[in-house]
């Protein structure tokens, strides 16, 4: 699993749902949401 901080739990937690993306700028991202709160998550760099 991919960990990532969550904004609104303030802390870190797996991503649920996790999958690799990519931002405008062309770098890579993961993006998912928070098994607690259902937060979306974002974390920049690769699986």
């Amino acid at each position: 699993m991919v960990q990532g901080y969550c904004m609104k739990c303030k802390t870190k937690r797996d991503i649920k749902g996790a999958h690799a993306d990519h931002m405008a700028n062309g770098r890579d991202c993961v993006k998912g949401v928070c098994p607690e709160c259902s937060t979306n998550m974002f974390k920049i760099g690769k699986m």
